[in-house]
This record gives C-alpha cells, structure tokens and sequence, in this order.
C-alpha cells in the first residue's frame, strides 16, 4: 500500500484527526460545581473586572486557530474550504505534537477579504494567535496586515513567514558548507507569490543583497507586464540590474536557487550553468522543480526538498510549533521581523558543527530541542523590545 491508499485508510479510520478532551474529571456532583455551574461564574465575573484575566483562566492562553478559506492548499489549488479541512486538523495536530499547543481548524466558506477579516475579529476573544494557511495572494498579504492592525493577539501567515524562517535557517548552514557569505552571493528564487515574496523579504533583513525574483512568465523586472502590486514592491529592493528572460538565464551565475513554484522546471542543465558549489532548494511539494539526484549530478554542493523522505526537508514544520510557543508565552501582541529571524539563527545554531553536512543543514523536526529553542529565541525578542 502506498502512502496515498494508506494516509486515505487512515483518515477514514481517525474521523478526524484531533479530539477535544477535557482536563478535569467530571464524575461527581462537586466536579460538575467546580467546573461548571455554579463555580464557573467566578472567573467569569473575574474576567468581566479584567479582560486580561482571559489569560489566566481560560483556554485562550494557549490556544491557536488555524484559519483557511481553502483556496490555495498545497499543490491542489483552490479546492473550496470542506476539502481544505485534511490539512488544517493536520496543521493543528503538529501545533499539538511538536510544540504542545492547542489549536483548532476553522474552514471559512468564503473567500471575500473582508468576510475572513470579520470572522477572524469576530473569533478573536476565544484564541491566543491566528494562523492563516493555505489562503492565495495576493489577498493574503492584505487579510494578514488588516489583522495585524486590528487584534492585539499575534497573527501569522505560515505559507510566508515560516517557511522564510526554515529556508534562512537551512542557508544559514549551507553557506558554511560552501564558505560563502550572504552579501556576497546571488540568490534566485521561483515563484513570487507569498512565500516567494516573505523570502525574499527575509533574506534581505538578514543580510543578503542580490536577489533575483522569478515567476511563472520570467524574471520580476521592470518589463515584465501583468505584476501585482506586491511584486512590484519587490523590484525596489531585488533584481539590481534589472535583469529581464527566464528562469534560465537568471540562474547562470547564481550561487542559490529557492525554488516555491511547480514541479519540474528546473534542468541539469540549468544546474550546471549556476556558479561553483551552488546551493539548491526545490521546495515544490509533492515533486519539487529538480529532483535531489538531478542536483547533485549537475554539481549542486547542498540540496533540499520539502519533503520527508530526501535529506535535509525545509519544512514549516520545523518553525511554526516553537514561534507560536514563544509568542503566546510571552503574550506578543504580533510575530515581529527580529523574531523571525531570531527563530531561523535559533534552527541553524541546533546543527552543530560537528554535525553539519551537505545532507545535514536543517535540525530533525523530530528533535526534541526545536520547539523549544524557537519559542526561547522569540521571548528574548518579545523581552528584549519590552526594556
């Protein structure tokens, strides 16, 4: 049985992959007092005198919702929001397993910015953080922003931030592999929509300077028609010499390709054209633009995928748990650039050097040290900012 049949099987057999359970026992009439009526009317009246008591007595302290409309989940498109729910109860599992927090999937059926915009301020009052997944650009960056303007909890757009996080993390490490430094290089990245975009925008605060966007019809560049707005915004600060062509030609030269795009689009032959021991993330899920092998056998020094079973997996999974730990620890109002940043040098520090290797840039997601090495990173942020 392959991994479709069996992950199919299995979802027939859980009906859902997480449960609500409570934390008490109720088997008397005193538990039933205490946890509910009359009991429950203290902290009640307790948070009506301090709305911040909230935290303090109620599920909202640690508690995420992981919000879609369904209409960009993984590589199936605009799949509507029903069939969007799979991926959010796994997303809310892995909050659960690899960082111990709660969280609970909410599939809105629209895609009207201003309709998911209320219902995430409508539901606010029951969570500690929004996570908004799995939603197309570019009304992400808008649905994002307007919340961050309205919500005093942190909000977080995990198809951005996190895997910028995770792919600054994993070059990082590369970078030492091919001793190369940040403001030195080239970076090409496919795909310029929302995880291309918080890339780019990451690896700039970072520290690199070179970086050349490339979407489905070209290189970003002041030539190229039909360019959203966001895109546009990009080319102030990418593509210095204003480079125009295609995919091909922005690689020749180029010491890093971060592929977030389609399966398959990269060539040996592109590999070959980059500059010596160049680094290559093909992050296409399920088939990413260029096969492992096909990397290496064209000369690439350090090569990642997003998936589990090739080395060196560049996945959000490896950030998200920790950066949501960390905020609702320390009740961040919002997931701020330092703190991103902090989370990816906290990653890559997790990889000893005596570890690091072509096929070793990124820490296990398994390791039981990530989650809480990114949370720690993001309370030093949050304190820092607060002295």
């Amino acid at each position: 049985m392959g991994i479709a049949e069996e992950s199919l099987a299995q979802h027939a057999r859980w009906r859902g992959k997480i449960d609500t359970v409570p934390k008490m026992d109720i088997a008397t009439r005193h538990d039933l007092a205490v946890a509910y009526t009359p009991g429950v009317a203290e902290p009640c009246r307790a948070i009506a005198d301090d709305p911040q008591a909230v935290y303090d007595y109620t599920i909202k302290a640690n508690t995420v919702a992981v919000v879609t409309d369904g209409s960009a989940v993984l590589g199936l498109g605009n799949i509507g929001a029903a069939a969007a729910l799979p991926v959010m109860e796994g997303k809310c599992a892995l909050f659960k397993a690899f960082g111990d927090v709660n969280a609970f999937p909410l599939c809105l059926d629209t895609q009207d910015t201003d309709q998911i915009i209320d219902a995430c301020i409508k539901l606010a009052p029951v969570f500690g953080g929004i996570n908004l997944e799995d939603i197309s650009a570019p009304r992400c960056f808008e649905i994002e922003a307007r919340l961050n303007d309205a919500l005093d909890i942190p909000v977080f757009h995990d198809d951005q931030h996190g895997t910028a996080i995770v792919v600054l993390s994993a070059l990082i490490n590369a970078l030492k592999l091919v001793g190369k430094e940040a403001a030195q290089v080239r970076v090409v990245m496919s795909g310029a929509g929302a995880a291309g975009i918080a890339i780019a925008k990451l690896l700039l605060s970072y520290g690199f300077t070179d970086i050349i966007m490339c979407g489905s019809r070209g290189i970003i560049s002041s030539s190229l028609e039909g360019i959203n707005d966001a895109q546009r915004a990009m080319l102030a600060v990418t593509n210095r010499c204003d480079m125009a062509g295609t995919l091909a030609d922005a690689l020749v030269g180029a010491d890093v390709f971060v592929g977030v795009s389609a399966p398959g689009i990269v060539s040996r032959a592109m590999v070959e054209t980059m500059a010596s021991d160049p680094i290559v993330f093909a992050l296409a899920n399920p088939v990413p633009e260029i096969y492992p092998d096909e990397a290496l056998a064209a000369g690439a020094a350090v090569v990642g995928t997003g998936r589990s079973d090739f080395p060196n997996q560049v996945n959000n999974v490896i950030a998200f748990p920790g950066i949501f730990k960390g905020a609702l620890e320390s009740r961040a109002e919002r997931i701020t650039e330092p703190m991103k940043l902090a989370a990816a040098r906290a990653l890559a520090e997790l990889v000893g050097p005596d570890e690091l290797a072509p096929d070793f840039v990124m820490p296990d997601p398994f390791d039981p040290r990530v989650a809480p090495a990114v949370a720690a990173a993001v309370r030093a942020c949050v304190e820092a900012s607060e002295r």
